[in-house]
């Protein structure tokens, strides 16, 4: 069984070409991708150890070890920074462990306060894994004919992977698919990413699973979804990180163009009183 860190460390060689490294280009024929051996003489380690690691047989490598990947890598400043995320948790991942706390579902009232200052702009407070702890009323003009919200506790990552309905809210449900695993891998906290990651996994199948394993950062775009009143719409998303230890985000979904624009009017001329859920 792969770990975040061997999967992220073999997909990130495999989309390397080697002439970009100063290295010789691969043969004609030969899969594409920096080979294991350079990679290893790269970052100063053997073979074996490297080939243990993207296996998922080392998950607990050391700071010296995780560096001198990053540097065989050539990782950027922020693939350094998530790399090292990724064995954090892969150090506390461990298959069949007990359920662990759940993150906070609690949104300090000074959020709440920004939330009510934004409608009726659709926004809402959520986490790495998709929990919506907050929203305005636009957010529930917006998703509420989609049933998204009807859980007593919703999560869009749950909703797009295991709601057949998501594919036909969200055109673009491949790209949205993509951003969602690789958010669920990154937190709130190590272990409730790996708890929260496995059980979707055995309820979403592979569409998850093969997902989760990639690690890369997906391409961000303007999200599409389509509304039963108004049809195709497009929204740029603004997510402001909340201060620690929240570990919570403050997403608004903004119109991307003019026909989404006068619908965001049309949407928003309701408005029920905020609602937080616990």
């Amino acid at each position: 069984m792969g770990t975040p860190l061997g999967d992220f460390v073999r997909a990130k060689r495999d989309s390397i070409r080697p002439e970009s490294l100063g290295l010789a280009a691969q043969p004609r024929g030969r899969a594409p991708g920096l080979r294991r051996i350079d990679l290893a003489g790269r970052a100063g380690i053997s073979v074996e150890y490297l080939t243990r690691i993207e296996q998922g047989r080392d998950r607990n490598p050391s700071p010296a070890v995780v560096n001198a990947l990053a540097d065989g890598l050539s990782l950027d400043p922020g693939e350094r920074a998530h790399l090292r995320r990724l064995a954090k948790l892969t150090t506390a991942h461990c298959p069949g462990s007990a359920r662990p706390a759940p993150p906070s579902r609690e949104v300090r009232p000074t959020v709440l306060a920004t939330l009510r200052l934004l409608a009726p702009a659709p926004a809402y407070v959520t986490n790495r894994l998709g929990d919506v702890l907050a929203h305005t009323p636009g957010l529930a003009a917006l998703l509420g004919p989609s049933g998204l919200l009807d859980a007593p506790a919703p999560n869009v990552t749950r909703y797009v992977f295991a709601d057949p309905r998501a594919r036909t809210v969200f055109p673009d449900w491949e790209q949205l698919a993509d951003e969602l695993a690789f958010d669920a891998g990154l937190g709130p906290s190590a272990s409730a990413s790996a708890w929260f990651t496995s059980a979707l996994a055995e309820e979403a199948g592979p569409e998850f699973t093969r997902r989760a394993r990639r690690h890369l950062p997906p391409p961000r775009h303007p999200l599409h979804l389509v509304h039963p009143d108004e049809g195709p719409l497009r929204w740029h998303r603004e997510r402001l990180e909340l201060p620690a230890p929240d570990e919570q985000f403050l997403l608004v979904l903004l119109p991307a163009d003019e026909a989404t624009e006068r619908a965001a009017g049309r949407l928003g001329r309701g408005r029920p009183p905020l609602r937080a859920l616990g």
